[in-house]
């Protein structure tokens, strides 16, 4: 069984290892970086080693250098597609055996196509337990209140990948909170770097997750969740 605790051993992702799934992924060699994976999975790595010290810092070095004009977009774009699925071989890992009362919606903001981080928090939800439903990239407000209105969660997270939809973001905390004040929400996402928090204060029932490690914090201090 593959779990979240860490464990006093040797890091299974070593310098060298990530070094050489970093190289492939860049390169587009998918199969590559399918089978450094699933020998991962196979060796019980820990979900959330793999989602933060795998997943997450390859995204964010391979963000960086599209930022920097050191790679195309193409070249991000398929990083990214081969990292969506490779979250595909994790889902089988995923379930504790436990389904409890909780449930969340996971989103990202209207016009952001950008939707592994939101995956990845959604998948650390479902792994605690949770009755997940990750909607998924660009989700107009009204879908994604009727689904609210459906699913009855006790949270909702958006994901908001690029600055510029920051606006978007806002519409959409909007729309939820007139509709179920109430509800609890989180947000997160890379476009944080470069602002946004003054904002959110607006918003009472919205906390910001910063990391993936963050969201084990909030599920222990909130909900009082054992990581």
């Amino acid at each position: 069984m593959v779990t979240l605790i860490d464990k006093t051993m040797e890091p299974l992702i070593s310098e060298a290892l990530y070094n050489a799934y970093f190289k492939s992924l860049l390169a587009g060699q998918r199969q590559t970086c399918s089978k450094i994976v699933q020998t991962l999975l196979n060796r019980e790595i820990d979900i959330k080693t793999l989602y933060i010290d795998l997943f997450q810092k390859s995204l964010y070095e391979i963000g960086h250098l599209w930022e920097t004009n050191k790679i195309s977009v193409a070249r991000e774009h398929l990083a990214t597609a081969i990292t969506e699925g490779l979250l595909n071989l994790v889902y089988p890992y995923l379930f504790s055996g436990t389904t409890g009362d909780q449930k969340i919606v996971v989103s990202c903001a209207p016009n952001e196509y950008h939707q592994i981080g939101g995956k990845m928090v959604a998948d650390l939800f479902e792994f605690h337990g949770w009755d997940t439903h990750f909607v998924g990239a660009n989700t107009p407000n009204d879908h994604l209140l009727s689904l609210i209105n459906e699913i009855k969660p006790t949270l909702v997270g958006l994901s908001l990948s690029i600055y510029f939809n920051m606006p978007l973001l806002h519409v959409s905390l909007e729309a939820i909170q007139t509709h179920y004040h109430h509800l609890d929400i989180i947000v997160g996402g890379q476009a944080f770097k470069w602002g946004g928090m003054n904002l959110l204060k607006r918003y009472p029932t919205v906390t910001y997750i910063p990391s993936l490690n963050a969201v084990e914090r909030y599920l222990h201090d909130v909900f009082k969740k054992e990581s």
